[in-house]
């Protein structure tokens, strides 16, 4: 068995193409795939959007409209997570679509049309958003992401088990996370790859230790 954590910005465009091409990967691929999906928001990644955005590091206005927008539409897809991990994910990824790739704020009323348009229940959503349930959702997903040392995002950990190891691999940026399909083998030289020491050196490129806690799924 295989499982894959991949934190995300939910309001991201660069997030979204590495979630189109890791979700098609689990779909068509032969191996059993586990996927959870995570929003990840906090001060360093909201510093990291603002420089890729060219935002003035000092502008303090929109640092916490930001913040404010990025950690709204991670609560909402944590109350939509109560319905489905399916509707879940895709409403991330729709509302990363409008707002990252499309140029529309984020809002309220982008918000309910999302839930509609990926079939969740928007009495139950508007309920289950306010309640304390959905923060402490989003805050165990934060926490497993500074257990596992995850500080940038898009950033992947994947566990395969088949190669007898106690450890995952810790992926951090699009590129690295190309290397995924191939962590995904079971063949001899993907156990190699894993007990071969100084393999895993490369910045991007590590090892995150194995806790039964985190194993759950969105």
């Amino acid at each position: 068995m295989i499982e894959i954590y991949l934190f995300v910005n939910p309001l991201g465009a660069v997030c979204l193409g590495s979630e189109k091409h890791l979700w098609h990967y689990v779909q068509t691929s032969e191996q059993k795939i586990q996927f959870r999906l995570m929003p990840l928001v906090n001060m360093q990644t909201i510093t990291a959007v603002m420089q890729r955005r060219n935002i003035p590091k000092h502008d303090i206005d929109a640092r916490n409209q930001l913040f404010e927008n990025t950690y709204s539409a991670a609560l909402d897809a944590k109350a939509l997570q109560l319905q489905g991990k399916k509707k879940a994910r895709e409403f991330i990824m729709q509302m990363q679509e409008e707002i990252a790739c499309n140029g529309q704020e984020y809002n309220q009323e982008l918000v309910l049309s999302l839930v509609t348009d990926v079939g969740g229940d928007l009495e139950m959503f508007e309920e289950d958003r306010r309640s304390d349930l959905v923060k402490t959702l989003f805050q165990e997903d934060q926490n497993t992401a500074r257990e596992m040392g995850i500080t940038t995002h898009p950033s992947a950990v994947i566990y395969n088990y088949a190669c007898e190891r106690d450890y995952g691999v810790l992926l951090e940026g699009a590129e690295a996370l190309a290397d995924i399909p191939r962590l995904c083998q079971v063949d001899q030289e993907n156990y190699q790859i894993f007990h071969i020491d100084g393999y895993l050196q490369r910045k991007n490129e590590r090892r995150v230790p194995h806790d039964s806690k985190h194993l759950k799924l969105m």
